[in-house]
């Protein structure tokens, strides 16, 4: 499963919701979205917006995790 981190880099950077909405240009809620993990897709403009805002790389944002119902070769 795909694992997304806005709240990691939020607290990190010491930035709220409101302070990343405004400098992405999305809404609060979207963001909150993200950053509460229910969110089951990012547009890549969205992400490099993210990504510059935070000035972070999409690998500190999305994080990969195998979550059992995955097959995994050689397992």
């Amino acid at each position: 499963m795909i694992i997304i981190n806005v709240d990691v880099m939020l607290a990190k950077r010491k930035m709220s919701v409101t302070q990343l909405s405004e400098r992405v240009g999305i809404t609060m809620a979207n963001i909150s979205i993200l950053k509460n993990g229910k969110a089951k897709a990012i547009k890549i403009d969205t992400l490099n917006k993210i990504c510059t805002a935070l000035d972070c790389q999409p690998g500190d944002i999305l994080e990969w995790r195998p979550d059992g119902g995955e097959k995994q070769e050689g397992l």
